[in-house]
């Protein structure tokens, strides 16, 4: 089969989408199938090679700011877009990108939710017409919902399927200042039809899509995401700091280093702990991407800490590569992301449980569903660090218990949860919307687990 996968590239910091697009990709080129990974907006930051490498990247950030704000705009010459178009120059932009706020860009959400119809179409038909001399694809996948709008046109020119993923995009919509709140879940509602399959990383989150677009029963197909479990062996070496010591006991936390995350309650549960004279001492490590937008919520935290008395024991990894983030998961004892929203997945379970770490995550969202699929971790009561602290100690106290929950987590991600288990799940999905876009069908009617 011949694929295509558009995603949105987050310019400087590290998405999860961005690298669970890239690893499909390449674990379908594994697989011996032809799949192009186009980016759109801003540059892919991913720690493994880039799959996108040599595609140009459409939609640039700038242009589409450009042409949503200044109508003269989208008439400028041809070669002014491509000129904006730049890595270097996106990138640049990148940094202004990554302090927009969700509520700041409602009305550009709707345009593109509009395709043909909205502000963008001139980047739609570019977009359309490289696909169409330069990939000439079975099936075009969309990275997530916010880029339905490209669906219609796409289908209509190219005569293929579309796919599109669902990807934790109600947390994005719901943050959008009204009118735009509603218009755009409403045109979302509208415009997924126009997807020939729909796919979500989890029941929870395909459930929960299912009943705020109004969806048929049976219409989302569930194929739970994966990563490359290369490099994620027995530690050999030391952390991403380069001390020696680095197998004391540790606490530690991969994620966007956000309120949104649960870092804060992350720290609350780690201080009590440390206050508590009976439990093990254990550091705190703290990694993830970390953005402007970001940093003033991590020097509060930092100025916290500090008061305590306790900032030399807490260390802070911004931005790891990927043999610096294994190196960083595999010197911890236990994990914890206890994430405030409605995590679709969380990928960084299935990569701290392919280091054999054990994870302690809130019973909400995608997280009952993972510790479950995969023996490898506790719940504890969502937004409550008294309760985290407790499971911690727990852990911390019996490293057996530790051991045995993260063995079992990793023996699972290998065997479930690799990016070549999701390549193939995926493959499955697309073939079976192949079929069903050729033949005259009635729309498939909850939620399909592959």
């Amino acid at each position: 089969m011949n694929l295509v996968q558009i995603t949105p590239g987050a310019g400087s910091m590290y998405c999860g989408n961005c690298l669970r697009d890239n690893a499909l990709v390449a674990a379908l080129h594994r697989l011996g199938h032809q799949a192009t990974l186009v980016p759109v907006y801003l540059p892919l930051t991913l720690d493994e090679p880039d799959q996108s490498s040599g595609v140009p990247i459409f939609y640039g950030g700038i242009s589409v700011f450009l042409d949503h704000h200044w109508p003269w705009f989208r008439k400028a010459p041809a070669w002014i877009r491509t000129l904006l178009a730049a890595k270097p120059l996106l990138a640049l932009a990148a940094g202004r990108a990554a302090k927009t706020r969700p509520e700041d860009v409602g009305g550009l959400t709707e345009s593109m939710l509009l395709g043909t119809e909205g502000r963008q179409a001139r980047d739609l038909e570019q977009l359309v017409d490289w696909l169409a001399q330069h990939a000439e694809p079975d099936l075009v996948c969309l990275s997530n919902a916010l880029l339905i709008g490209m669906a219609r046109r796409i289908r209509s020119a190219l005569r293929v399927p579309v796919a599109c993923m669902l990807q934790g995009e109600d947390a994005f919509l719901d943050a959008l200042g009204e009118p735009h709140r509603t218009r755009c879940w409403e045109l979302l509602a509208s415009r997924v039809a126009e997807a020939d399959v729909l796919m979500a990383p989890s029941r929870y989150f395909g459930d929960l899509m299912t009943r705020r677009l109004g969806l048929s029963h049976n219409q989302v197909h569930v194929v739970p995401n994966g990563i490359s479990v290369a490099g994620y062996d027995a530690p050999s070496g030391p952390g991403p700091s380069g001390e020696a010591g680095f197998h004391k006991p540790a606490v530690g936390f991969l994620a966007r280093m956000c309120p949104e995350k649960g870092l804060d309650t992350l720290v609350e549960a780690w201080m009590a702990l440390r206050q508590k004279r009976t439990a093990p001492k254990a550091r705190l490590r703290i990694a993830g991407s970390c953005g402007p937008a970001d940093q003033v919520f991590v020097k509060a935290l930092q100025r916290k800490i500090n008061q305590a008395g306790l900032d030399g024991e807490v260390e802070f990894f911004p931005n790891l590569g990927r043999q610096e983030k294994v190196k960083f998961l595999q010197s911890l004892t236990v994990f914890s992301v206890p994430a405030r929203s409605g995590e679709a997945f969380g990928l960084y379970v299935l990569e701290a449980l392919a280091a054999g770490v054990p994870v302690v995550q809130p019973r909400t969202a995608a997280f009952p569903e993972l510790i479950e699929e995969t023996g490898g971790g506790v719940l504890f009561p969502p937004g409550d660090p008294a309760a985290l602290a407790g499971i911690l100690e727990e852990l911390l106290s019996d490293p057996d218990r530790a051991r045995s929950l993260g063995e079992a987590g990793r023996r699972a991600v290998i065997k479930n949860y690799s990016a070549e288990a999701m390549a193939r799940r995926t493959i499955e999905v697309f073939e079976s919307a192949r079929i069903a876009s050729s033949t005259p069908s009635s729309p498939a009617t909850g939620t399909q687990t592959l």
